[in-house]
């Protein structure tokens, strides 16, 4: 069969609707679905991930690409026609906080995430063109420590503030799909409908959700993208904003959203207006997680001495990071990050219980692993300042690890001494920053 084209072989028809789209910010799309053929089906195959879980059809992704073009034959028919039929998406769960509680994933079957993307590429073609600069999540060429570092640098210019922690309850389950106001084409409507309404699949029983969109589907981000640009993005930016008194600013990651007030009154306006605003479109604000934060800069007392634990600003998470007022070294205020408690606490259970299933595992494997899993922690948790974190956890991953291979076998124990010399054979990956803020940062504790 032909070679999987390249996103070069679609960007230029892409790139038609995406001018289009930007030259009429208030047009709506009728007519969408031709640009979906047989070589876009390709590029979304190409796109999609092929080591994930199954769907409740469990068909693997090397199991379709046996066939792979008269699949995609099929399924483009079946999705210009209107016979595609959606099915239930496999749910499942997974940690959320610290792990004492689990969020619900609906898996799509291989095939839906192939037409999904394919769909989401037409979608996020239109409204990249409408999105602000505020939002992050699930967008190209933007990603999680980008919005950390915007978060900051506002943050620093300001010299702090008082920020709102706005979490949304339930956000997938009630998210209304029927606010893709720029897009019209029937066909494109009608198969994200039947998304929407395929139900899921648990221990067998099919239940059919009342509203909203599992969440863990290919479509799922860019339909929340949507909603929330329309709910909250433009709100804020283009009415919020001019009728606040001082300086203020939001980040959004998904649903995961800051707005940073330089006034205490401005603030609290914003938290009586919040929960009126969401309700208007059927959301909810957690009332107990949705909180204002004072995170003003620190200042010296009167008699010159550095302010009292007590005098210190309030901490506030964001996508897995304790922010924090701290010192650099040149004795200046700064904002600071480290790993958030729970998130911690996740990690080093997840790497135990990874550990614990695969003592039997040869160490080789055992080690390859454990180096991926570290490597992955870094990659995301290494930034400056954070070495700290970094080092505990480095230190809990190589406990844990003697840990359970000394219960691999009752005779032949693995002592300290046996273990250290392990450890000459397999290193494990030292922890060290990856992502570089500033390099006059040292860490000093809220």
């Amino acid at each position: 069969m032909p070679e999987t084209p390249s996103s070069d072989f679609i960007s230029p028809r892409l790139r038609k609707v995406a001018e289009l789209a930007r030259q009429a910010p208030d047009m709506a799309f009728t007519t969408l679905a031709h640009h979906i053929d047989l070589a876009f089906l390709m590029e979304a195959y190409r796109r999609t991930r092929k080591d994930g879980a199954v769907g409740s059809d469990r068909m693997t992704a090397e199991d379709y690409a046996r066939d792979l073009e008269d699949n995609l034959r099929s399924l483009l028919d079946r999705f210009k026609s209107g016979r595609y039929q959606a099915p239930p998406v496999r749910r499942t769960y997974i940690p959320k906080g610290d792990g004492t509680k689990m969020r619900p994933i609906g898996i799509p079957t291989f095939e839906d995430k192939v037409l999904q993307r394919a769909v989401a590429m037409l979608l996020e073609t239109i409204y990249e063109q409408d999105f602000l600069d505020c939002s992050y999540g699930f967008r190209p060429g933007r990603s999680a420590h980008q919005a950390l570092e915007d978060f900051r640098e506002k943050l620093m210019k300001m010299r702090g503030g008082f920020v709102i922690e706005v979490d949304i309850q339930a956000f997938f389950d009630n998210l209304d799909h029927d606010h893709l106001r720029r897009v019209n084409d029937g066909v494109i409507r009608r198969t994200i409908g039947k998304w929407v309404n395929a139900g899921v699949v648990e221990k067998g029983a099919v239940t059919r959700l009342k509203g909203g969109t599992p969440q863990g589907g290919v479509i799922s981000p860019i339909l929340a993208n949507v909603y929330l640009h329309e709910v909250l993005d433009t709100w804020f930016e283009r009415v919020v904003k001019l009728r606040l008194a001082g300086e203020s600013h939001m980040i959004r990651y998904a649903d995961d959203v800051l707005i940073v007030c330089r006034m205490e009154e401005d603030a609290r306006r914003l938290m009586n207006v919040l929960p009126k605003r969401f309700g208007k479109y059927g959301l909810a604000l957690h009332p107990e997680k949705t909180r204002l934060v004072r995170f003003e800069r620190p200042i010296r007392r009167a008699n010159g001495q550095e302010p009292e634990p007590e005098d210190m600003p309030d901490t506030f998470d964001f996508l897995g990071f304790t922010h924090y007022w701290g010192k650099s070294l040149k004795g200046n205020w700064v904002v600071l990050r480290k790993t958030a408690a729970d998130r911690f606490r996740r990690g080093v259970k997840a790497i135990s219980l990874w550990c614990r299933r695969h003592r039997h595992d040869p160490i080789p494997v055992q080690h390859r692993v454990l180096c991926a899993k570290l490597r992955g922690h870094y990659q995301y948790y290494g930034i400056t300042a954070n070495s700290p974190s970094l080092g505990r956890f480095s230190y809990q991953v190589v406990r844990i690890w003697q840990k359970w291979l000394n219960r691999h076998s009752r005779k032949a124990k693995m002592t300290w001494e046996r273990y250290l010399k392990l450890l000459e054979r397999y290193p494990l990956p030292k922890s060290k920053p990856v992502h570089s803020v500033a390099p006059s940062i040292r860490l000093t504790r809220p």
